[in-house]
C-alpha cells in the first residue's frame, strides 16, 4: 500500500503543474467539447508512458538522446503555433462560447490532444524518465504498485480536471472572460515552447 500511495504521490506532484496539456484539457472542459475523449486520451497516453518507464524503455530513451532532442524541436513547433492561435482566437470574443453549443471537429480536438502529449518532450522525461527511476528504486513487485498509484493518479487529475472545469463554467459564460482564458493559455504555449526551445 505504501508503493501504491508513493506513486499515487509522485505522479500527482509531476502531473498537477500547469502546462500545455492541462491548459488543453481544461479549455475543452470549460467548452463541454468532447470532454471524455480528451480525458481518455491523456490519462490513457500517460498510463502508457508510465508503465513503459517503469519496465525499463527510460534507460532506452536516456541512450537516444537524439530521439529527445528530435521531440523537443517538434513540441516548440507545435506548441508556438498553438500559442499564436490562442491570441488570435482571443481577437474574436463573439465565436467563444460556454456550453453545449460549441461546435468543434472530433477528428481535431483529437489531434491536438494527441499532439500536446505526445509531442511534449516533459512527458518522455517526467513521466518515463523520472517516474521509472524513482518506480524502480521500490524494486519488485513494489514498482509495479508504485505504477498502479501513479496511473490511479494521471486518471484521477485527468477526469477531475476535463469534467471538473464545468463548475467554473458560470464565471466564465461572457466573451470578455473567454478573451482573458485564451490570452493567458497562449501566454503559457509560447513560454513552454521559448523554454523548451532555449533548452531549459
Amino acid at each position: 500500500m505504501g508503493d501504491v500511495v508513493a506513486g499515487l504521490l509522485t505522479g500527482l506532484s509531476l502531473i498537477v503543474a500547469i502546462g500545455a496539456q492541462n491548459a488543453f484539457v481544461l479549455r475543452q472542459g470549460l467548452r463541454r467539447s468532447h470532454v471524455g475523449l480528451v480525458v481518455a486520451v491523456c490519462a490513457l497516453s500517460d498510463v502508457v508512458l508510465i508503465l513503459a518507464g517503469v519496465a525499463g524503455i527510460g534507460v532506452v530513451l536516456d541512450r537516444a538522446a537524439w530521439a529527445v532532442e528530435v521531440v523537443r524541436w517538434l513540441g516548440v513547433a507545435f506548441l508556438a503555433a498553438y500559442g499564436v492561435l490562442s491570441l488570435l482566437r482571443a481577437r474574436r470574443p463573439e465565436a467563444l462560447a460556454v456550453g453545449d453549443g460549441v461546435v468543434e471537429s472530433r477528428r481535431g480536438v483529437l489531434g491536438r490532444a494527441v499532439a500536446l502529449t505526445w509531442l511534449n518532450p516533459h512527458v518522455y522525461l517526467d513521466t518515463v524518465l523520472l517516474l521509472g527511476s524513482v518506480a524502480g528504486t521500490h524494486g519488485d513487485p513494489g514498482r509495479w504498485w508504485f505504477a498502479l498509484g501513479a496511473c490511479v493518479a494521471s486518471l484521477l487529475w485527468f477526469a477531475g480536471l476535463g469534467y471538473g472545469a464545468r463548475l467554473a463554467a458560470p464565471r466564465l459564460a461572457r466573451p470578455r472572460a473567454w478573451q482573458v482564458l485564451d490570452v493567458a493559455v497562449g501566454l503559457v504555449m509560447l513560454a513552454i515552447a521559448a523554454r523548451l526551445a532555449l533548452g531549459a
